[in-house]
């Protein structure tokens, strides 16, 4: 009897499956003896990838080792000593931040700089930050030997992005030749209130755009010479009434507008490669109503890191002035202000308040309040900064003050002639 379309459809199929599997039993003879380059490739393909090694760095530190490297810290006098050894070796601090008090002159910073590395060298295994606020104009830290650098408003004036650029450098070569790795500086505030209090010749000028063009070009510059630049006051200190030193400024802005004026310069450098960013003290009621921006995940979280797109360290402004200790729990604010997303938790004045912010977040972390991981998720971002910029407790070179005043003049005199030379590199 004949076969049936589909009976003939299925033998056919059949002997071919058949032919098939005979075909790959040839094919697998002798595999033992050698594998095909198939096997390899899928062995290849589940191989693990290579472990981070800041990763492998913080599962071997302690919580207090954590804990440290959130701290940036201020000390008393003009070089090291006890309570500034116990802040190094027992509380692991990740670093200092000097101010005019610390700085008799330039022998003596280089002398306390170098201390201040050795001792943590011999301590611990992760470099220290050492800072200072050094903007240029009124806003200066560094020894009386070293002439002037010119107000942000001068250098806004000229408005030659060659010459903030050379700025930035100055800056960055006095703080190196002094042992210094990290500049609380530029300023990215847009100047636009006149009755302002603490900006005023600290920005570049009234225009974002042109804060957010020389502003970079001063980071850069810094940049360029291994120092760490923080822009600052995120997300915008220009338009207020009050100075945060002493009081809380609140400013009443919207979304809308902070995008139109205050954001912009702060979009700028991080569109062009911002590590850091200091996050001011500030009442923003359209944004978060009872948290200020140093510790409210509104301003932190929602708006720098995931609407502007920043991925660096997030330090706070000093958390001892007055606008959080004349109204808040400075604990409190420490351990709020990481959850919100900040990094690095800075504490400028007073080894109780130092001790005491440490003891609190350890003890939100051990409570579950504060999760580890996001104490860690900070130590990342941390140390990946550390080691981006090379950062070792080694000390600097002898300074030579008298080869900075001559650079530091030949910028002035670009200043004054309105048109820079060309940019050493």
């Amino acid at each position: 009897m004949l076969m049936s379309r589909t009976n003939r459809r299925r033998t056919i199929w059949i002997a071919a499956a058949v032919l098939l599997a005979a075909l790959l039993a040839l094919a697998g003879c002798g595999k033992e003896d050698k594998p095909s380059a198939s096997a390899d490739n899928g062995a290849a393909a589940q191989t693990p990838p290579p472990a981070d090694p800041i990763q492998a760095q913080i599962a071997k530190m302690t919580l207090e080792e954590k804990i440290g490297q959130l701290l940036l810290v201020g000390i008393d006098g003009y070089e090291l000593n006890e309570p500034v050894k116990e802040l190094i070796e027992t509380y692991h601090v990740g670093g200092f931040i000097l101010y005019k008090p610390n700085i008799k002159d330039g022998r003596q910073l280089q002398q306390l700089t170098g201390a201040l590395k050795e001792a943590n060298r011999a301590a611990n295994g992760i470099p220290l930050w050492l800072s200072v606020d050094e903007e240029g104009g009124r806003v200066s830290r560094m020894p009386d030997e070293l002439t002037d650098i010119p107000s942000a408003l001068a250098i806004g004036k000229a408005n030659k992005p060659e010459l903030s650029l050379q700025i930035g450098q100055t800056l960055g070569d006095m703080l190196s030749a002094y042992g210094l790795n990290m500049d609380f500086a530029p300023v990215l505030d847009v100047n636009s209130n006149p009755n302002n209090p603490v900006i005023g010749d600290r920005s570049f000028g009234s225009s974002a755009e042109l804060v957010g063009r020389l502003g970079v070009q001063t980071m850069k510059g810094l940049q360029s010479r291994d120092v760490i630049p923080v822009v600052k006051h995120f997300p915008g200190h220009g338009d207020t009434s009050v100075d945060s030193h002493v009081g809380l400024p609140v400013v009443r802005h919207d979304l809308n507008r902070l995008r139109s004026l205050e954001l912009k310069p702060f979009g700028e450098a991080v569109k062009a490669g911002a590590d850091a960013v200091m996050v001011a003290h500030l009442l923003l009621p359209e944004l978060d109503a009872k948290a200020p921006a140093s510790f409210s995940r509104a301003v932190i979280t929602d708006l720098l890191r995931k609407e502007m797109g920043f991925t660096g360290v997030v330090v706070t402004d000093d958390l001892t002035m007055g606008a959080i200790t004349a109204h808040y729990d400075l604990a409190q604010v420490a351990v709020q202000s990481i959850a919100a997303g900040s990094d690095v938790l800075l504490v400028g004045h007073g080894r109780e308040q130092e001790l005491s912010v440490f003891r609190a977040v350890k003890d939100a972390v051990q409570a579950g309040t504060l999760p580890v991981s996001r104490i860690e998720e900070s130590v990342y971002r941390i140390l990946k900064l550390k080691q981006r910029y090379r950062l070792a407790d080694s000390p600097a070179p002898q300074a030579d003050p008298a080869a900075l005043n001559s650079r530091i003049r030949s910028v002035l005199k670009q200043l004054e002639a309105g048109a820079p030379a060309a940019v050493k590199k």
